[in-house]
C-alpha cells in the first residue's frame, strides 16, 4: 500500500458513479496516466500523450477517499488507462479498495502478461473481473514488433483462466484494422465460451489525425461482423 508523498501523487482520472464500466454493477472509475502503445484511433489522448496537469487528474488519496465515502453506495471499483499494468500504483489500488469491500475490475490491453501472471499468482491481487483489449488479429500487432503480438497470445490464454462470467474481450471495429478475415483470424485465439464485446471507431480526437477522416462502418457492416464472429465464439455482441 503507498504510504506519505506517494498518496499524493496524480495518478489519473476519476468517474465518481458508472453504470457502464463494470458489467451489473455500479462502480467508480479510475483511469491511471500512460500507455505503453499509441494506437492511431484511441480518444484519451490526454492519458496517453499528455501529463496530468493536462486534464482533471486526481491523486491517489482522492481516489481512496472517494472509494470509502461511497462504500455504501458503490459495489465495484474499475481500474482502467491508459494502461493500469504499467503503473507503479496498481497493487496498491487493488489492495486498498478490495480492504473496503470493493469487487475489482482490471481493463488491460493485454501487453503486459507478466504482470497479469504476477497478479493471478496471489489470491490478494487477482481481479475479480478482466476485461481485455484484442484490437486486431494478432499478425497486425507485429506493426508493433512479434514480441507484442506474442504477448497478446500470452495475456489471453492468462485471462481465459477465469471462468467465463469474470471476464470479457473488447473490439473496437476500425475498417482497416479489423474485418472479416481478421474477425475470423482472432476468434480462434479466444475460447469459445468467452464474452466478445464489440465497440463502433468513433472518427473523432484520434491520437493519429489522419484517422478522422476514416469512415466508420455503417450498421449494416457492423451487424454483418458481429454475426461472422458469433459463429465462432456466440456470446459475440456490439455494445
Amino acid at each position: 500500500m503507498l504510504e506519505g508523498e506517494n498518496r499524493q501523487k496524480k495518478i489519473g482520472a476519476l468517474i465518481k458513479t458508472s453504470l457502464v464500466d463494470y458489467p451489473q454493477k455500479v462502480a467508480a472509475a479510475v483511469f491511471l496516466h500512460g500507455c505503453n502503445l499509441r494506437c492511431p484511433y484511441c480518444y484519451n489522448v490526454e492519458l496517453v500523450t499528455g501529463k496530468t496537469d493536462d486534464y482533471d487528474c486526481v491523486t491517489y488519496e482522492e481516489v481512496i477517499a472517494h472509494l470509502e465515502k461511497r462504500k455504501n453506495v458503490l459495489s465495484g471499483f474499475v481500474i482502467s488507462g491508459g494502461e493500469p499494468c504499467m503503473s507503479s500504483c496498481l497493487e496498491s489500488l487493488i489492495r486498498d479498495a478490495r480492504s473496503i469491500g470493493y469487487l475489482i475490475k482490471l481493463d488491460t490491453n493485454g501487453t503486459f502478461p507478466e504482470k497479469l501472471e504476477s497478479l493471478f499468482s496471489n489470491t490478494a491481487l487477482i481481479p475479480d473481473f478482466v476485461a481485455m483489449d484484442f484490437k486486431t488479429t494478432p499478425e497486425k500487432y507485429t506493426l508493433c514488433g512479434k514480441e507484442v503480438s506474442e504477448k497478446i497470445k500470452k495475456s489471453i490464454s492468462i485471462i481465459s483462466q477465469l471462468s467465463s462470467e469474470k471476464r470479457e474481450f473488447r473490439t473496437v471495429l476500425v475498417p482497416n484494422l479489423v474485418n472479416e478475415e481478421d474477425i475470423a483470424d482472432m476468434a480462434q485465439y479466444l475460447p469459445k465460451d468467452a464474452a466478445w464485446r464489440f465497440a463502433r471507431f468513433r472518427n473523432d480526437n484520434c491520437l493519429d489525425k489522419n484517422y478522422e477522416s476514416l469512415v466508420p462502418y455503417t450498421q449494416e457492416q457492423i451487424d454483418s461482423l458481429v454475426r461472422i464472429a458469433a459463429k465462432y465464439i456466440p456470446d459475440s455482441v456490439l455494445r
